[in-house]
């Protein structure tokens, strides 16, 4: 957790340059009053400054952005960062001209960076959250063309009646395939192996 102390005159004073410093606005932050500080009495006696402590709340949004921006500095990388809450699931979206290096083959750095992301937040925090990074729409073009495999390799199982497997995927990815073939009279779909070897299986309905 992110904190600092600092004085002031008065409590409200020492809360305002602790703000400052730390760059959040209030509502996101913890204050401890470490000391209410002394206006002192009749000028004889020396007055004492007010000390606090103020610590900036971990919510899902701030560790996600504060590890992927210090992942980013350490990879030389700039990109913008859009962070967004979909239910039980966090969007992490880069953009800028070096995302394309985050992207990988298939996906393969994007999803490594991904699982990575998710254990380190996860680790941080309470209460369990589900991430999902993407780089440049690459999410909904990389659908759009397993939806495309998922209609092919299923008229290639009904007519050739081999049940075909495809490549590991992320759930994400899987979810897709499932989803694609959910409906089709011909095929019906299974996950098997173990994470992160886990595939899809298009089989035909006997």
């Amino acid at each position: 957790m992110k904190w600092i102390e600092a004085e002031g005159n008065t409590v409200d004073e020492a809360v305002s340059l602790a703000l400052q410093k730390l760059g959040v606005d209030r509502s996101r932050v913890d204050v401890e009053v470490l000391d209410p500080g002394s206006r002192g009495f009749l000028g004889i006696l020396r007055s004492r400054q007010a000390r606090v402590r103020v610590s900036v709340r971990e919510t899902p949004e701030t560790v996600i952005r504060e590890f992927l921006e210090t992942l980013l500095k350490e990879m030389g990388m700039e990109a913008d960062l859009e962070i967004t809450s979909h239910g039980e699931y966090w969007s992490a979206a880069f953009s800028g001209p070096d995302v394309r290096f985050l992207i990988g083959r298939r996906g393969d750095t994007l999803n490594a960076l991904q699982l990575l992301v998710n254990l380190v937040v996860n680790k941080k925090l309470t209460e369990k959250v589900r991430i999902i990074l993407d780089a440049e729409g690459y999410r909904q073009r990389r659908e759009e063309t397993l939806r495309r495999l998922a209609r092919r390799l299923s008229e290639k199982v009904r007519k050739t009646k081999k049940d075909i497997a495809l490549e590991p995927m992320t759930p994400q990815e899987r979810r897709v395939i499932h989803m694609e073939l959910q409906e089709d009279p011909w095929v019906y779909t299974v996950s098997k192996g173990e994470e992160p070897h886990r595939k899809v299986v298009i089989c035909l309905k006997r």
